[in-house]
């Protein structure tokens, strides 16, 4: 595929923006790097990056500098959205995932020391939904947001000065069927499968697989995604430079179901996760190529108010947004 994609964000629904980037940037360590405010639609975009000790932003969010850094910046960022007049309710206005068919499952950040990290957000009134020595898997926790979304901890295995307390790190999805899966995230959006794990039925009967963008991994990433080293590159490498991963979790046996779905996020009542973005050279021939691959659409480039941006599907439904590199969408 040409236009050079490369995942740039992943969007979360979420119901008080206060709450939500006191959370991200006061316990997490994330830093707000852009803010759109669309009134004719109602609604706001917030996006925050995990950054190095000392590393600063020269610009104000909502500046054209902001606006260049964010889209052209080799970062995963979080997107959240701000729907106005949600903060008013009294109820959970959206749905976090992890109960049944749903897709979504969590987004993760790395940190030097799980333990010590978990009890950090303890003192800080944060709530658990796995504190570190709790179930089965030991040494890794779970904590909620302020909407309820599941924030997992994972160690880093090597300390590094230029890694944040807190490194956005992942953002976990499931699949139905891992094969059209990895085909559409490596062939077509262009990402790097650097490692997998497979558990039996006596440890859940599932598989993980970890992908990132081509240009985070070096020539020594291992060539067999299997092979051990390969999580361990993830865990040595990868997290200390604050690098994000996509985890695709295949739950075995879904693929052979014609009836099984996964909830995407954008439909009522499990509404809360929205998209996964990519930015690319040029939208138009980015989803040319898309369409010749065979990949539905949620939105083509033309199609809705905000023309020059477009929304794919992937093989579960899940919304791909595709975005020009350089792109303002203020501008619209």
């Amino acid at each position: 595929m040409s236009s050079r994609p490369s995942w740039q964000q992943t969007m979360l629904r979420i119901k008080d923006p206060k709450k939500s980037l006191d959370f991200y940037e006061k316990h997490l360590g994330m830093k707000l790097v852009d803010k759109y405010d669309f009134k004719a639609w109602e609604f706001s975009l917030y996006f925050l990056v995990s950054m190095k000790p000392g590393e600063t932003l020269a610009f104000t969010p909502g500046t054209p500098e902001a606006r260049e850094y964010l889209w052209n910046t080799e970062k995963v960022t979080l997107e959240l959205t701000h729907n106005w007049g949600t903060e008013k309710e009294d109820s959970q206005v959206y749905h976090p995932g992890n109960q049944k068919n749903d897709g979504f499952g969590h987004i993760a950040f790395s940190v030097d020391d799980v333990y010590k990290a978990s009890d950090e957000l303890l003192a800080k009134g944060v709530d658990f939904k796995k504190k570190p020595d709790e179930g089965r898997m030991k040494g890794l926790a779970f904590a909620y947001d302020p909407d309820g979304y599941w924030v997992e901890l994972v160690k880093r295995e090597q300390s590094s000065e230029d890694a944040p307390d807190f490194a956005l790190s992942q953002t976990m999805l499931r699949v139905k069927d891992a094969k059209k899966s990895l085909a559409f995230y490596t062939s077509v959006m262009g990402m790097q499968l650097v490692a997998e794990r497979h558990y039996g039925p006596e440890k859940g009967d599932f598989s993980l697989y970890f992908l990132c963008n081509k240009n985070d991994v070096g020539p020594d990433v291992p060539k067999d995604p299997t092979d051990p080293e390969a999580m361990l590159y993830i865990k040595n490498v990868l997290y200390p430079q604050s690098v994000s991963v996509l985890e695709l979790t295949h739950n075995h046996g879904t693929e052979s179901d014609e009836s099984f779905k996964h909830n995407n996020g954008n439909e009522e009542p499990t509404k809360g996760f929205g998209h996964i973005g990519y930015i690319v050279d040029d939208v138009y021939s980015f989803c040319d190529e898309l369409e010749k691959a065979g990949v539905q659409f949620h939105k083509k480039p033309d199609e809705g108010g905000m023309k020059g941006l477009a929304f794919a599907l992937d093989p579960d439904g899940y919304w791909i947004e595709i975005i020009k590199r350089g792109f303002d969408p203020s501008a619209v």
